[in-house]
């Protein structure tokens, strides 16, 4: 029986894509200990049938999200065996491989969109129609603050990012009325294997676990955004405002930004 931190069981049941690490790990154990029953899915299917058996109720499926057949499979089965619809999708997997336009590697632009991007899609495609059906539901999207503009080194990814904060925020606006919410998240640094490849010191960096804390709590209020930490949410709004040719100087440094090549994940 799936109980709380209370003791209660809540009868809800959440699918988590990239649930063998970093956000997505952090939210199945967070939403565990507040009663929810857990499908985590991942690449690594040692790895996240490992950790449900560390929870009180849940299910861990090797899946590829830049699959549609894969995500669609295994949120069918996950479904069958937590016996019931989701009440809430996460679409947390994502990769960050340094980008510049100096050296561009179609490849690594193409995995990062798979991954981010079509991985959303997926999950949306195989969650947010029987949310529909039945009239309630809630899909969340693990974005970014650095997709509220581009990053020199990381273009792709702030590219990838943006483009899931555009989807999530036309697609609440359609689902509302249907009773299906929409949350965007927009984290800054979390200490996750995506930061290991930088070089130097890391401003406002927090935990997995307390990022967790911040998203559940917003979703469980049904935030139609979940943006911190404040310093860095409030720069990059400024950061936003700022004339093109102020950008262009204030960001060329992050053109040279240092990598450890050696713990770049592809």
């Amino acid at each position: 029986m799936n109980v709380s931190a209370d003791g209660k069981a809540n009868g809800k049941r959440a699918v988590i894509t990239g649930g063998s690490s970093g956000i997505g790990l952090a939210l199945a154990r967070e939403l565990a200990s507040r009663g929810w029953a857990i499908a985590l899915l991942a690449r690594r299917a040692d790895l996240v049938e490992q950790y449900a058996k560390e929870l009180p109720q849940a299910v861990g499926i090797g899946c590829d999200v830049g699959d549609l057949g894969q995500v669609r499979d295994a949120v069918s089965r996950a479904r069958e065996v937590l016996g019931g619809e989701f009440d809430l999708a996460v679409a947390n997997a994502g990769i960050s491989v340094p980008t510049w336009a100096t050296d561009f590697k179609v490849e690594d632009a193409e995995r990062i969109m798979r991954v981010n991007v079509l991985g959303m899609f997926y999950l949306f495609d195989a969650t947010v129609a029987p949310m529909l059906a039945r009239g309630s539901g809630h899909f969340a999207g693990i974005a970014s603050i650095a997709g509220l503009r581009g990053l020199p080194s990381g273009s792709v990814y702030s590219a990838s990012k943006a483009a899931m904060q555009n989807f999530l925020e036309a697609s609440r606006v359609e689902l509302a009325p249907r009773g299906v919410d929409v949350t965007v998240v927009n984290p800054g640094w979390v200490r996750t294997p995506i930061i290991d490849k930088y070089r130097g010191a890391i401003p406002f960096v927090m935990s997995a676990e307390k990022a967790a804390r911040i998203i559940v709590n917003g979703i469980e209020r049904r935030k139609r955004t979940v943006e911190f930490p404040l310093p860095i949410s409030l720069t990059m709004r400024l950061v936003r405002m700022m004339p093109a040719a102020l950008y262009d100087r204030a960001l060329r440094p992050y053109a040279r930004r240092k990598i450890d090549p050696g713990k770049v994940r592809r």
